[in-house]
């Protein structure tokens, strides 16, 4: 299985849920009990605030925001805070990775060389300009977001690209701990909705190939019976 990439289509999940779920299959990682694994998926609207947030960030105040519908999670993994939703796409892979900077930079020219494939030839990764900047841009515009943390050398969470989600949430924060930052997604550069199915397959094709890995598409089902015999550690 070592040059297999688990890829896991799950839909529309809760992120708390999503959560526990990399949890367990990070565990079943580090038991090579499974292959490096890819989750993709979708958020119900919520903001998750990383490592490095800082007070401030939610200038509404948090009633404000749950107010809207808007749920708001502390998450372990690098960066600031940013925002999930429909339309978005969410990639968690739950690799073993020895260096995490490495891991970062070919994640961005995954995400790029998808992006390239769905019409949008100028964006780039920016991990280069230092870490408020990791992920994908073009020029000014954010279209995509990172944040990993990894234990024992195995990874959780991953990126975000905005396909055709809402992008208005992020303008009632400071999103990324850029102030002025501007988000974009497909559905803006390209001028018209409806791409996440098609981007979808084509980011879980450009990641495996960014990795050196063969994709293997795996159901959910599949993965739990996986995982299921494999403790979390505490």
């Amino acid at each position: 299985m070592a040059d297999e990439l688990w890829t896991v289509h799950l839909g529309v999940v809760e992120y708390r849920e999503a959560h526990a779920l990399q949890e367990r299959v990070r565990a079943a990682r580090q038991a090579d009990a499974i292959p490096d694994t890819l989750l993709l998926l979708e958020h119900p609207p919520v903001y998750t605030r990383g490592r490095r947030s800082q007070p401030g960030e939610l200038v509404m105040g948090e009633d404000w925001y749950r107010a809207q519908g808007l749920d708001i999670v502390d998450v372990d993994r690098g960066g600031l805070l940013t925002y999930h939703g429909p339309g978005q796409l969410v990639g968690y892979p739950i690799m073993r990775v020895p260096d995490l900077m490495t891991y970062v930079a070919t994640m961005e020219r995954a995400i790029v060389a998808a992006l390239a494939d769905e019409g949008i030839a100028d964006a780039r990764g920016r991990s280069g300009d230092g870490r408020e900047f990791i992920g994908a841009w073009i020029e000014g515009r954010k279209i995509a977001s990172i944040g990993v943390h990894r234990s024992r050398e195995v990874t959780t969470h991953g990126f975000a690209v905005n396909v055709d989600n809402d992008l208005a949430p992020f303008g009632w924060v400071v999103a990324c701990g850029l102030p002025e930052v501007t988000m974009s997604s497909v559905a803006n550069e390209v001028g018209s909705e409806g791409h996440l199915p098609c981007f979808r397959k084509r980011m879980a094709f450009r990641f495996a190939e960014a990795f050196g890995r063969r994709q293997r598409l795996v159901s959910a089902a599949r993965l739990e019976a996986a995982i299921a015999a494999v403790p979390v550690p505490a």
